[in-house]
This record gives C-alpha cells, structure tokens and sequence, in this order.
C-alpha cells in the first residue's frame, strides 16, 4: 500500500498554535515545566499538534484508507453538532457552517480543514484534559492505525531517543499512541519515569502519598534546622538573608573589606522605593549599611562591582578584575565568608516585605549552622560524600563561569547554611522509601486478601509496595532538586518584584556577586511546601492520561527497539552547541545520588552524567562539528532504522547559526531521510534577553521526513538527481512558500531556516545530485544557492514586489539584515538584566551597540544579494565570529566626512519627542558640532543619502535637511522615500533610527514629495 500523505505534510494551522505555544509559557499550575528544570524544553501545545497531525492521515489524499476518512467525517460532524460551544472563536464559523449543512463534510477538503480547526483548538492549554478532545483525539488516533495497518487494539508507538524533559512522548500518550522515550542522561530518564509510567499508573493515589510523605519530610526537617533559623524577637519571619562577597580592597594603604554588589536597591516596585546607603569605616576596615525608605533615584549609589572589577567606597581605588579573580580563588568563590547586608522578612497580619539590617543573632545562627555542617561531615562514614564534592566541569565550558573565581567542585556553590538544610532533606527523603514500606507492610497485612488486592492489584503485593515507595522517592527526589535551584550563592535578588530567582535562569550558570539565602520554611515563594506542591499539581493535573509509556536509558546512537517497530520517529535533538546539557544536569546529578536509594538510584551510580556519547559540540571535551555530524546520523539512522518504512519522522530544530543547522541538516541526509516539509511554530517569550537585537529563533523548525528506503527496506542509492533541474525548481517553491510564511507571521531569520524544510525537499529526495561533468553536489554547496534563492525573494516582499535590483548593495543588504532580526527584540519583563555579572571588556566598559548576525550568516545573506562585506566596512562591522550592521549614528564620519567629530549630538530622551515635530528648530550650540557651509556631499547611493537625512533630522536641524532634499536634490528620487518607507518597517519599533526616519517621512508632503 502507498503510504497517504499525513495532514502535517500538507498544512498546518501554524499561527494558531504558535499562539497557544507562547501563551503556555506564562502557565505554571500544572505544567510539567514546574516538575524539574529541564533546558530547551518544547511547548506542550507544539508538541501535541503536531504529534496529532504527524499521526493522521490527510483525508484529502487519494491514498487516504476510506475507512479513515469515514471516522473523521464523524467525528467533525459530531463536533459541529455537540460541542461548538467549546471550539475556539476562529474554528466556530467554519463548524457552523458544518453544522448548517452537514453535506460539506462530503469534500474531504472540508474534512481536512475541520481536522486543522480541532488541532488548533486542542493545542490550547485549558482544552488538554477536556474530555471532548482527550476521547476524539483518540478515537482518531486509534482509527488511523488500524487503517494504516497496524493490529486492532494496539496502538501506534511514538518513539523519541532525545527524550529530554518528556514534552514529546507525553503527548504521544494524551492523544492515545505509545511511547518510548529514551535518554542518555539519568537526570532526563527519571524525569520520564515519573511523568510517563509514574504518573499515569498511579494517577491520584500518588499523589496524596506524595504530598503526606513530603509533608512528613518537611516536619521533621524544620525541627532539624529550627535553631539555624531563628524568628524574630517580635513574631516576624525572615524569608531571604542578602550576602555579598567580598574582597579586600588593595589600593595603597586601604585594606578595607568591599562587599561586592551589583545594586543597592531592595525594592523597586512602583511607589515604593527601598534601598542601601553604604557606610564607610576605614579604620574598621569595613563597609557597613544603612536602609533607605521612600528612596528616589538620585538618593542610591551605583553598586561597587562592574563588569569584574571592583570600587571602593572608602577610597576609591579600583581593584582590577584579574585581582578579584585571585582573590576569589583563594576563597573557593567565596561564598563562605561573605558578608550578611540585609534580611527580609514578612510580618503576621501585614502584607508585603519588610528589610532590616543583619543582628548579632542572625550571625551567631549562620556560624551554629557551619559548625554543625563540619561536625556532620566528621561523623559521615558512608562512601558517598556528605557534601558533593564531584569536580565542576572544565574552565571554558560552555554557560560556565564560576570557576574562574575558584569554585572547583559542585558543593562550592552553597553556603554551609545552605549545604546543612539540603542535605538534611536529602538524607530524610531517603529515608521515606525505607519508613513508608514498614508502613505500607504493616497496612497490608491487617487489611483481608480482598482489600489488599483492590489496593495492590493483581501483582505481587510486596513488589507493589517497593514500587510505589520508589515512585513517591522520586517524585520527592525532584522536590529537592526544585529546592537546591532556590538554595545556593548564584540566586540573586529581583528587585522589581521583592523575590528570589532561581539558579537557573537561563542555561548557564553565572557569577553572581550578592546572592539570596532563603529560609527554606518561610512559607514564602520558593521554600519547601512550594517546591512539594508544584510536584504534587504536576502528578494531579496529569493523572488522566490513559496508559503508561516506556522509558530506558540509551543513547540514541544504539536504539533498543527492533527494525520497523514504530510508526512515528519524533524528536528534538541536542542544538548543536547551543546548550551544555549534561554539564548543566550534573547540578541536580549530585544530590540525587545522595537522595535516591538503591533501589532507583542505578542510573546514578558513576560519579557524573555521562558525556562521552553526548551528541553536541564541544570544543573543551573535543567534540568538534565532524563528531556532531557523526553522532548525530548515527542516531537518525537508527531512527530511520526503527520507524515502519511507511512512517513519518519529525525533527525539531531552533539554532540560531548556520553552522548548526548544516550540521543537523547533513547528518539526516546521511542517515537516508527525504524532508517532506517544515513548519516553524514560536517557542519562545518575545522579550526574552537571548533575542535582543539578534537572530535568536523565537520559532522551533519541525523538519517533516520520511526514510528514502526501497520496499526491502534497505537505503535508496541509485536516485540521481540533475543539479540543474534542481536549480531551476528551487526559487520557485520558496517564492510558493515565502509569502505563506509571511501571511502566518513568520519572518526574518525564523523564515529563513522554516524555508529549509521545502529546499530540502528538493536535494535530499535523490541518494545525491550530480552535476553535468558528473561531480556530486554538497549539501553544503546546495545551501549556498537557497541562501540565495531566500534572501532574493524576501527582499522583493520587502519592497513590495517592486524591483528591489534598482536599490545599491548597501542598501539591499542593510533591508536584508534588518528584516532577518526582525523576530527579536523587545525588554526582558523584569526589567532587570539577566546579564552575566562578571562580564568585562578589554576597552571602555561600552557595550556595542547595532544589529548583530553571526558572520556566516551575515555572509551568505550578502552573496545571495550580490554584495560583498569585504567592501561594505562603511556599513558593516566584523569581529571574530559576529557581524554588526552599524547604527546610523556609527555613519557620521562616513557621511558627513568630519573627522574631528563624527558622533551627532542627540538630544536628551525627554526632548526627542519633540523632534518629529519641530525638526525645524536647530540649537546654535549643536550647529556648531556639525559644519553644514561645506566639506560634505551629497551620499553616493540611496541608503547613504537617507541616513543623512535621518541624521539631519535627528539633530534638529530640519532647514539643512531641507536644503538637503530640496535643492541639493535628495529627495527627489522615488526610490529615496522607497527604502526609506520600507526602513521605517524594518527598524525596531524603539530605535532612534525608526524615530528619525520616521520624522524624515513625515516631512515628505510638507516638501512638496
């Protein structure tokens, strides 16, 4: 039978779920992103879709097994009959006007069509439990396997070797399939244990052992560690204690003690303002505090560390950032000797937070707490450390800072506080498996043989009780994982919202300089019973799903399953070296060893997590782009070798260089994969830090493929393809395929690599393309010319289909450049950066300002427009790896050739709204800074003569800029108020040079233009 065309090789609503997949990012209750930390984890709503429209077949197709087609038309005609109250706003017309006339569902195009409307509406978050698309889901499910060939009352299996944080093979179970979800990494197998065979097995029942067991570790653990955190004198409770490292100061005869803080504001919340004063004491040699209510912006000094190198506020000498390093060293990163500065509290029966100076009490607390760590690590006597002393990863590892500053193992992270209270929990959790068996036993064995059958079930009563008791283990294990990223020197304090964030952030783990300790029983956010209840709504809101999965630790080079087992190979793989996975994972690692007993802790038995076959690169442990390609098609070809030869795969991908994506996109043609399509779905929160002003994704690429295998199953190798037709058919499917994206709201860089998928579909149908002289085509040499064939036709929806030929390379490039950033961009909410707080610079301290792309991109963009970095120097920085396109402001010099200054003087942000509309006025005091009589002309293209004009406008100098257009005749090209109409499109909405092209434009009519 040929296999029919499935509805995700045909069309996807991919607006709608790009939709549900951002809003899921704001969704905590439940999610199972609140479980554990896991990095680069894809959006349930994404997951689902696709997972939906991978596994049903179009019924559109004239392949489509009719009684298929049959289930579907039921089905949608029951929705359109029964449930329309509950289809999202933009499905209802379309299933009433089913439900007004049932005989549309006679075209299978109407079918198809009600089949994209559900799976659009079932990637919404409220609708995933809703027991209307849960059974519907199914039902299709089972109905597309059965007629596709598979036995009645099984079901399809869903297999993904990169298992990861589970998103995948968890909807697979949701809408009635299989799944085998496999990993490398022990961290990522227990996550899938609990969430794909946990979970679903023991549903609500664990639940409440969860919770009871949990609370049961809480008590006894706040007893433990009552006397290290003591209440106030007056009721009040401390949540978060506020340290600082320090150093001492090294200017001459100085020697106070600087505690290093990036900021001295406390709270920053709208109308209320509470700060730090810094109190020198020079004879003392320290630096004391004082609080600041009701503090204004102009009341609160900059803080004393900036980008590594540290001030003194006793004598001002700067202590380089080379010095701060040693010293650091020296004390291990010092975080157990750094000073106490502020402790936060709350108040009974008052809202808010409350700040107060550090008490002799606070101080005498913390040094009980250090020596009673010490005492405990004397009496340890088991094999396994007390405190993880396993070694951090080697300096220069990717997102790793911290050893720089002496921090060698994991347990330097914590402060002995910190380290007493974890491993306090720890050792209580595993004790629980131990405590809660004798319990369990005891239960059994006074209930009758018939009660303990309901409970147990027709297993082994004393295997079911190990079991369980390994699952409630487990699921605690992550509560103190939840607790030890809230636990350690590298949380730092959120002004703007008077919170702690955690260690994690992002996918890297920073310096930071003043940390938050908090009080693990405050009952504030982030202390245990948050942590355990987190767990807990995660274990209810998932307890639904209808069968349980399968789960084994393997790396996906060497698959566990038989040939031709599965039905869809799904998965999103490691970005190439975009993310240090195991690195990361090690920091929860360690104290799962010490938290799991042996009856679940076999995965945890080697010192750390494995890396040799970790499939990404990485230059420290000598994995280069050559072992990623080969790892990476060993593992395809292994999913290519388990997938049913009529199947589907999907590949997730989302890294932001082109290094990365030829890598992956190389690996699956040597593997023997035929892209068949792709779909980019956003991911991503908008204003995330990774994506201001560059090509960072906001969109995750599903690479849709089926295996180039013969009916024997073995790799197609003698399907020649003729590298002139595949030239010529090239730029007309991303000409078919560019504006689709568009009217979906897919563009720049985010539409660049969504138009690989079609390309691809072009190169990787043949075993290889050879040109007339018989040379074989690279798949390198093939990307070279879709760089190309993208780049044309974007520029040509940049102008509007007009002939963009008639623009100057700079001009073409600058568009092009602009437009690929066009996804990023926008301020992090907090409004506080998530910058690394050790980050320096070899010149001014300036951080760089433009637009930058990574510079192989940056060059491919050029050559596909006809243009050369080489020449362009006057519009285009590079340095290293990065290429930035220079804001207008960088252009003075070049324009306007005054060399002894070339910045224009612009106005202070309170007056720049004033400037679109009085352009007119100039200020004597900055005509002076520009010589407008002469000694600069009129620019040589279109894109120099339009940043001159912003530039004049810029700086208020609307009668030159008059001149300029008017009578020296700059204006007086259509093509001048083209590009700069299609500039002010592309400008970031914030930017000084959207403002001034704007104000440019808007002088046109005035002009007579």
């Amino acid at each position: 039978m040929t296999a029919p065309k499935r509805l995700i090789e045909v069309d996807l609503p991919i607006k709608r779920i790009s939709a549900h997949s951002r809003r899921e990012k704001s969704i905590r209750h439940g999610h199972i992103s609140t479980l554990h930390i896991w990095w680069a984890r894809r959006p349930l709503a994404a997951c689902r879709a696709v997972i939906c429209a991978a596994l049903w077949p179009d019924p559109a197709d004239p392949q489509c097994p009719e009684s298929f087609r049959r289930e579907a038309k039921k089905l949608m005609r029951k929705w359109a009959n029964e449930y329309l109250g509950l289809v999202g706003a933009e499905s209802y017309n379309n299933f009433i006007k089913i439900q007004r006339n049932p005989k549309l569902l006679d075209d299978p195009k109407v079918v198809r069509g009600a089949l994209f409307d559900f799976i659009a509406d079932f990637a919404n978050w409220d609708n995933s439990t809703k027991p209307e698309y849960l059974e519907t889901s199914r039902a299709l499910t089972e109905s597309a396997h059965v007629a596709l060939g598979g036995e009645p009352g099984t079901r399809p299996l869903v297999v993904d070797p990169f298992a990861g944080g589970g998103a995948i093979p968890l909807e697979a179970l949701r809408i009635g399939a299989d799944a085998f979800a496999s990993d490398l990494n022990p961290v990522a197998v227990l996550l899938n244990k609990v969430v794909l065979e946990y979970i679903p097995k023991y549903g609500q029942r664990l639940a409440d052992e969860v919770r009871k067991w949990g609370e049961w570790v809480k008590r006894e653990a706040e007893k433990e560690l009552a006397e290290f955190y003591p209440k106030d004198p007056d009721g009040a409770t401390p949540i978060a204690y506020l340290w600082a490292r320090t150093i001492v100061c090294e200017g001459p005869g100085c020697g106070v003690e600087v505690p290093l803080m990036r900021s001295l504001w406390l709270s920053k919340k709208p109308g209320r303002g509470i700060a730090l004063q810094l109190v020198p004491r020079p004879r003392a040699k320290r630096v004391d505090f004082e609080i600041i209510e009701k503090a204004k912006a102009r009341d609160v000094s900059e803080g004393t560390v900036r980008r590594g190198s540290a001030s003194c506020p006793v004598c001002s000498f700067t202590t380089p950032v080379a010095s701060v390093r040693k010293q650091m060293r020296g004390k291990r990163g010092g975080a157990s000797d750094a000073q106490l500065f502020c402790v936060v509290t709350t108040r009974p029966g008052e809202q808010g937070r409350f700040y107060r100076l550090p008490t002799e009490r606070d101080r005498n607390a913390v040094g009980r707490a250090q020596a009673e760590l010490e005492k405990r690590i004397r009496r340890h006597k088991e094999a396994l450390s007390l405190v993880p002393d396993e070694p951090l990863p080697p300096q220069g590892t990717l997102g790793f800072r911290v050893q720089l500053y002496g921090m060698e193992e994991w347990g330097d992270l914590f402060t002995p506080r910190q380290l007493l209270a974890l491993t306090t929990l720890a050792r209580l959790v595993r004790n629980v498996h131990l405590e809660m068996t004798d319990e369990l036993v005891r239960n059994a064995r006074k209930n009758t043989n018939k009660d303990a059958q309901h409970r147990f079930g027709n297993d082994s009563m004393e295997a079911d009780i190990v079991e369980i008791a390994s699952a409630v283990q487990s699921c605690l294990g992550l509560v103190v994982d939840r607790q030890a990223d809230a636990l350690t020197s590298l949380v730092r304090w959120r002004y703007t919202v008077e919170a702690h964030a955690g260690t994690f952030g992002r996918q890297a783990l920073p310096m930071m300089w003043d940390f938050t300790e908090i009080f693990p029983f405050s009952g504030a956010t982030g202390d245990f019973q948050g942590a355990l209840d987190w767990v807990v709504e995660v274990i209810v809101e998932n307890s639904a799903i209808p069968a349980d999965g399968t789960v084994a630790q393997t790396p996906a080079t060497s698959h566990p399953l038989p040939d031709d087992s599965a039905v869809a190979f799904i998965t999103d793989p490691p970005y190439y070296d975009a993310v240090p996975y195991a690195d990361l994972s090690d920091f929860f690692y360690v104290w799962l060893k010490r938290t799991l007993t042996s009856a679940i802790a076999g995965a945890f038995a080697v010192q750390l997590t494995p890396k040799e076959d970790e499939s990404i690169v990485d230059e420290v442990k000598g994995k280069d782009r050559v072992y990623f390609e080969r790892t990476m098609a060993q593992a395809m070809a292994e999913g290519r070798r388990v997938l049913n030869p009529t199947g589907v795969g999907l590949v997730v991908f989302a890294h932001k260089s082109t290094s990365g994506w030829e890598a992956q996109l190389q690996a699956m043609v040597n593997a023997g994969w035929t892209m068949t399509g792709s779909w980019p779905i956003d991911t991503e929160r908008p204003g995330r830090l990774r994506a201001q002003d560059s090509a960072a994704l906001a969109s995750s690429v599903h690479l849709v493929c089926r295996p180039r295998e013969n009916p024997d199953v073995s790799l197609r190798s003698d399907d020649i393809g003729d590298w002139r037709d595949v030239l010529q058919e090239l730029p007309k499917r991303i000409h078919e395929w560019m504006p689709r994206l568009a009217s979906e709201g897919v563009v720049g860089a985010d539409a660049i690599f969504a138009c690989l998928g079609p390309a691809l579909e072009i190169f990787s149908r043949y075993s290889r393309v050879e040109k007339a002289s018989g040379d074989q085509v690279t798949l390198k040499e093939y990307l070279e010319h879709v760089w190309a064939a993208v780049s044309k036709e974007a520029l040509n929806m940049i102008f509007k289909s007009a002939d963009a030929t008639g623009f100057e390379e700079d001009a073409r490039l600058t568009a092009m450049w602009l437009w690929t950033l066009s996804t990023g961009g926008g301020a992090d909410e907090s409004g506080e950066s998530d910058e690394i707080d050790d980050k320096e610079s070899s010149g001014s301290g300036k951080t760089s300002s433009g637009y930058t792309l990574e510079f192989d991109a940056a060059r491919k963009i050029a050559q596909g427009l006809g243009a050369h970095l080489e020449q362009l120097d006057h519009v285009v920085a590079v340095k290293g790896d990065q290429a930035r396109l220079l804001p207008v402001s960088e252009r003075a010099k070049h324009l306007f050739g005054k060399a002894e200054k070339t910045e224009q003087k612009v106005r202070p942000r309170q007056n720049r709204q004033r400037d679109l509309f009085d352009a007119g006025k100039s200020s004597d005091e900055e005509s002076e800074s520009w010589n407008l009589r002469g000694g600069w002309k009129v620019g040589e293209t279109t894109l120099d003569r339009v940043h001159q004009s912003m530039l004049l406008f810029g700086s208020g100098r609307g009668e030159a800029m008059k001149r300029f257009l008017v009578e020296d005749g700059a204006g007086r090209e259509q093509r001048f108020w083209r590009l700069a109409q299609a500039l002010s499109a592309l400008y970031p909405a914030n930017s000084e040079e959207k403002r001034w092209v704007d104000g440019v434009l808007a002088r046109k009519k005035g002009l007579g233009f």
